[in-house]
Parts: C-alpha cells; structure tokens; sequence
C-alpha cells in the first residue's frame, strides 16, 4: 500500500510544479522576466522560494543521515548552513542587488571590465551547478526505490523532464512560485510526521529517546586514530559560511528584489525560515537511532528519514506518512533542482546559446527559444553524469560543491565589493586557482579515496586551506598587477553601497 500512496505524493507534487511553471509562462515576455522576475519580488516571496531552493536533499534526507550515523554533536551542520546567510546579508546581499546584474558572471564583467573573467566565472557556475545538481538527481532515484521499489533511473528522469520544462516555461517567473510553494510544502511535509511519531513515542511512556550506543552523541569523537575531526569540523564551516554567498542559485535570487533594503530584508526572512526547518531532521536522526540501532546491509543512512514512519507507526498509518515524507522528499529535491538549473541556464543562455544562434541565424532568434535550449543542456549533462557516477552521500555531495563555491567566488565578491584595488589580473588568478585546488582535493578524494590521517582529511574538506589560499593569491597578484585595476572602479563601488534613494551624480568622485 505505501507505494501507490507515494507515488501518488509524488504525482501530485510533480504536477504542482508544472501547473506553476506553467503559469510563469504566461507572465514572462521581457528579458528581465526570465532572468530575474523582472527584479519585482517582495522580501517574503524571495524567501519563502530562497528557503525552498536552498533546503536540498542534503537538508531533508541528509541531515538526520549524518546525526543517525554519527551523532547529535552533528547539529552544528544545520547551524552552519543557516549561518552562512548571516555572512551573505553583512558583506554582500545589497550590493549584489544594487549591481544591476542579471547573473554572476554579469557582476564579475561589470566589476572588472574583463571578458576574461566572465568566462572564467561562467564556467565556475556552470561547474558548481552541475556538481550541485547530480546528487539531486541521484537522491531522487533513491527516494522512489525505496518508496515505489521502482527502478533506479526513474527518479533522476522525471525530476530532470519536470525541471526543464519549469525552468524553460518561463525563467525565473516560474521557479520563484515554484520554489516559494514548495518550501511550505517540504516544512509541512517534515513536520507533521515528526510532530505524530513524537507524540506516539510520548505515549509509549518514555520522556526522552535515548540512544542503546553512549558514545553515540560524542561526534567529534574519532572513529579511528588519525581522522583529525576537529579541522574537518572547522573547514566544513568555514565551506558553509562562505560557501553560501559563492552558490550561483542562491546570488541570482538577489538579483529578483526590487532594492537593496528588499535584499536585506528577504535575508533576515530567510535565517527565520531555514532557523525553523532545521529544527525539524534532529527528530529523525535520533529517533531512527533507537528504533533501528543499525541499518541493514546495503542500505545508506539518507533513508532513516523515509523508513522511520514504517518502524514506529505501521500499517495504512506508516504508509501514509510515509507517502508525504515521499512528496516533500520530491518537492525538495524539485525545488533545488529547478533554482540551480535556472542559474545555470542563465549563463549557457547568455555566454553561448544565444551568441550560436545569432551566427546560425544571422541575427536574434528571441529570447525564449535561446533560453529554452540552455535550459535543456543545464539538466541533460549532469542527468547523465548522474547515471553513470557511482552515488555519494547526498549530505557529502553539496558540501563538496559549498566547498568550491567558497573556494572562487566568495573571495571574488567579498574582494569586488569592499576593495577598490581587486585588479583583473588578482581576480582571475585567484578564480583559477581556488577552482584547482578545491577541485583536485575533492577529485583526488573521490576518486583515489578515502586517505588516512592529514592527507585524508586536508584532501576530503579542502576549504580551510583552499579559501585563505584563494585569497591570498589574489590579493598578492592584485598588489603585483596595479595598472590592472580598472578605471571608474571608485564609481562603481559608490554606487553599491549607495541606498536606491541617494543621487550619486551630485558628487562624481574622480578615481
């Protein structure tokens, strides 16, 4: 019974998210409109669909994966990605907002003045996109096995056929509906099983759930000598924090408010919304500890979520919360999918689908045909990749792609927006070389891995290493490359730190 009744969740959820789309496709006629909404979002429509993009897989499967595996002390991930936004609204949410750009690359272009950069960036973004993107397919092929027991190439194909049609239908008119619904949806769909497997265990008579293992809660513990927990603890933050502000799908959403107040506000919004989420996966993690101390053979800990109902309640009434946990499993996985692949679809779209086809057509083939082939490659490459790699930790997954993201354009924007001597020479040498070392780490991990001791832990959670790197490099080049620097940086600079309402032109300072 529990599989038709997830389906049917995630039938519902699917078709949701096409009647939505579909709806942006009737309001998007402008270039702004697919880019950014026509920068018209309010703060709590922005965070509402911020929430929804930015609570992953990782966030509804993966957290109570690591604290079932590891430990309560794990509690500190969720703090970290929440902290993240804190960082982004103190150094860079209004100024971002304030550069008038469409994308990443557009404010790496406008802040340099170098065609070098922006290529340099847009590959990052379409890089990190992608990286972002493979474990949302994957983790939808894992949630409909293990619902359905349907084969594993399903999952990952209907979220990338319903997330290229969102995307293409109308930009980001349509995901930001998306993403803002399917927020709710996912916190409803967490809680409300939570809150009855907590009230049955209340009425079982025990007052707190207490695990059979007491070495269990001492996560920072080593598991074996020589795992060095305590630096990958603080590099794992430090790849949160920074890694926040460097998530290409997360800096276009800055772009959608109408203001910089609007982008300050949509951030506050946000630390309340991802505050209350995340107090919700906790419960699964420590109830599926004591109900079931040990997984069985071949079974990945990301599922605790998705089993927990079945164990505690049973029967149509496991089933049933079963199937919602399904629906908001997808809804996250949907809502992720679709932001990433909006902001990779933006850069495809503006660095090379319409360039292509103005040489094939001798002149503009309109903007939604353009966009909608670039919102098609954004899902197809890592659908594959996808299905051909071997699956990883969805929790691991998004923490290697914050990782590089942390690695290149956190140095990037904090370096663009408050320093007036960034040359372009600093920018794209820093880029170039936090995009190599975070990458080779996190490949070298991957691929030849695991490692013991230092070399397993600087390799698996590069960015304690790789961000001062990052910035280091950049800011000597910088100092080496002064008649790099472009000219009317000053201007430029005034006017991202210059509330909407102030008149710069009465005052031109001279650079």
């Amino acid at each position: 019974m529990s599989a038709p009744l997830s389906l049917v969740a995630v039938g519902v959820v699917c078709l949701l998210t096409l009647i939505l789309g579909g709806l942006g496709l009737r309001l998007s006629r402008a270039t702004s409109d697919f880019y950014v909404a026509g920068r018209s979002v309010s703060p709590r429509m922005n965070a509402s669909a911020i929430g929804g993009e930015y609570l992953s897989a990782a966030s509804f499967l993966g957290v109570a994966g690591l604290i079932y595996d590891f430990g309560v002390d794990q509690l500190w991930l969720p703090v970290g990605y929440t902290l993240g936004y804190l960082v982004l609204l103190v150094m860079v949410a209004a100024p971002m907002r304030r550069s008038g750009a469409f994308t990443l690359p557009d404010f790496a272009e406008a802040r340099l003045q170098s065609s070098r950069v922006r290529w340099i960036a847009s590959v990052l973004v379409v890089a990190i996109g992608w990286l972002y993107l493979i474990p949302q397919f994957q983790g939808a092929s894992l949630v409909l096995q293990h619902v359905a027991g349907v084969p594993g190439w399903v999952g990952g194909t209907v979220v990338a056929i319903v997330v290229a049609l969102a995307v293409g239908a109308g930009g980001m008119r349509s995901i930001t509906f998306v993403q803002a619904i399917q927020y709710w949806i996912k916190l409803s769909a967490l809680a409300i099983p939570a809150c009855i497997l907590l009230a049955l265990w209340w009425r079982s008579g025990h007052p707190a759930p207490v695990s059979p293992d007491p070495s269990w809660h001492l996560a920072l513990t080593p598991r074996e000598p020589g795992d060095h927990p305590t630096y990958r603890v603080y590099s794992t933050m430090v790849a949160l924090c920074l890694g926040t502000m460097g998530l290409p799908h997360v800096l276009v959403r800055y772009y959608t408010n109408p203001d910089g107040v609007g982008a300050r506000r949509t951030t506050v919004n946000v630390l309340a919304l991802l505050g209350l989420f995340y107090v919700i996966p906790p419960i699964y993690g420590v109830l599926g500890r004591v109900e079931l101390p040990t997984l069985p053979a071949g079974f990945r800990t990301d599922t605790i979520v998705l089993r927990l109902p079945g164990l505690v309640v049973g029967g149509l009434g496991g089933d049933l919360l079963t199937a919602i946990l399904a629906g908001g499993a997808f809804a996250a996985l949907l809502s992720t999918a679709s932001g990433v692949a909006m902001s990779v679809t933006g850069v495809l779209d503006q660095s090379l689908v319409r360039p292509w086809l103005a040489r094939a057509t001798g002149g503009d083939a309109g903007m939604p045909f353009g966009f909608r082939i670039a919102a098609a490659a954004a899902v197809v490459v890592p659908y594959a990749v996808s299905r051909l790699a071997d699956p990883i930790g969805l929790a691991t997954m998004v923490g290697l792609a914050f990782a590089v993201a942390a690695s290149t354009f956190a140095p990037l924007l904090i370096l663009g927006v408050w320093w007036r001597s960034l040359s372009r020479r600093g920018a794209a040498t820093g880029l170039v070389v936090g995009a190599c070392a975070a990458t080779l780490s996190v490949g070298a991990s991957i691929v030849w891995g695991p490692f013991e001791g230092w070399l397993g832990a600087i390799l698996s959670t590069p960015a304690a290493w790789t961000v001062p790197l990052a910035v280091l490099v950049t800011v000597v080049v910088s100092l080496a490359t002064p008649r790099s620097v472009p000219a009317g940086t000053t201007r430029l600079l005034v006017r991202l730190h210059t509330p909407e309402g102030v008149d710069v032109r009465r005052s031109r300072p001279a650079d």
